[in-house]
C-alpha cells in the first residue's frame, strides 16, 4: 500500500497507508487527517480538498483536468503546486507521496 505524507501548515506530519487505486482525499478522510474535508465526496465539485503537491512529486501526480483547473479557483493560496486531492488516484508509483494542507483549511 503506498504512504502517504500530509503536512499540515502549523508543522504536523501526519503518514498514512492507502489502497492503491483510492485518491489521495480518501486516503486522508478514511484516516482522519485534518485540513481534508472533501466535502464533495470526490466528485471534484468543491476545493475543501485542496493540497500542495512536494516538488518531488509532481511530475507523478499527472496535471490538472480542466474541471480541477475550475474548481482550484474557488481555493485559497493557489499556487503552481496546488491540485485536489481528490484528483489524485494513488499508485505504487506514488508510495512516498508528500502533499502539504494550505494555512486556509486548518
Amino acid at each position: 500500500m503506498p504512504k502517504v505524507t500530509f503536512i499540515a501548515a502549523d508543522g504536523g506530519v501526519r503518514t498514512v497507508d492507502a489502497p492503491v487505486g483510492h485518491s489521495v482525499m480518501e486516503a486522508a478522510i478514511d484516516n482522519g487527517v485534518p485540513g481534508i474535508d472533501g466535502d464533495c465526496g470526490g466528485n471534484c465539485a468543491c476545493a475543501t480538498c485542496h493540497v500542495h503537491v512536494d516538488a518531488a512529486w509532481l511530475a507523478f501526480t499527472g496535471s490538472r483536468s480542466d474541471m480541477e483547473e475550475s474548481m482550484l479557483d474557488f481555493a485559497e493560496g493557489l499556487a503552481p503546486d496546488s491540485r485536489l486531492a481528490c484528483q489524485i488516484d494513488l499508485s505504487d508509483a506514488l508510495d512516498g507521496l508528500i502533499v502539504r494542507t494550505p494555512v486556509s483549511q486548518h
